[in-house]
């Protein structure tokens, strides 16, 4: 200290640090920004929007939040996207497969009542590992038109039941041309069930799904093959 006043001598790059090492400057006191690449710049984009898309919606997302929350400006947002709306699409059709696959790829069963189990469990699975993804599924879309909807999905999946039970009618008699509707009719349980199951967690999904099976198998097993009504409606 010279005169009252201390000397800063910071710049003297003779000046070791307490540890023995040279002096890391600035460098020890603010975290130098690591510079992503456009991939990783896209993936954290995808993630920060998909779980503020599951949380606010759509409408209640803005793309002024999305870039802040990663650090960047909104032009690059754009930059990659196009705009929220283009975001919201990517993070769509991605749920949309992830969904798909799994759903799919649970069907190896040869029993039907097991290939039951195991759409029943793909569906569970998926909400309880994905659950944003699933929140952000069953939400209306504003761009629904172009990233495909839930129903749509849930339609996709009926196919695949579909053929399942289009042999199982044929081999008991039922005619198989019914088998769409009966998908659809079953798909569409497990995923009204789902949705329900998203906020309430109860009870254990092992336990939803035997209820669900125990549901669509008994009524296939009591399946009439001409059905009719016992009321006075006929129209």
């Amino acid at each position: 200290m010279i005169d009252g006043v201390a000397i800063d001598n910071s710049s003297d790059k003779s000046r070791t640090s307490p540890s023995g090492g040279r002096p890391s400057g600035a460098g020890t006191r603010r975290a130098r920004r690591v510079r992503m690449t456009g991939k990783e710049r896209r993936e954290q984009l995808l993630d920060i929007g998909r779980a503020l898309f599951a949380e606010k919606g759509f409408e209640g997302t803005s793309v002024e939040e999305i870039a802040a929350k990663a650090g960047v400006s909104k032009p690059v947002v754009y930059e990659h996207f196009g705009g929220k709306e283009g975001l919201y699409a990517v993070v769509v059709d991605r749920e949309m497969r992830q969904l798909l696959d799994m759903v799919t790829g649970a069907l190896t069963a040869g029993h039907p009542r097991e290939l039951l189990e195991q759409a029943a469990f793909a569906l569970l699975d998926y909400i309880e590992r994905y659950t944003d993804g699933f929140r952000i599924l069953v939400r209306d879309s504003p761009v629904a038109q172009s990233t495909g909807t839930f129903a749509s999905l849930i339609s996709d999946i009926a196919t695949q039941v579909e053929d399942i039970l289009g042999l199982e009618f044929k081999a008991r008699g039922f005619d198989p041309k019914l088998a769409p509707l009966y998908a659809q009719a079953l798909v569409g349980m497990v995923a009204l069930t789902g949705q329900w199951w998203l906020d309430v967690r109860r009870p254990k999904k092992a336990e939803v799904a035997a209820h669900l099976v125990n549901l669509a198998w008994h009524g296939l097993d009591g399946l009439e093959p001409k059905p009719r009504l016992i009321g006075h409606r006929r129209s």
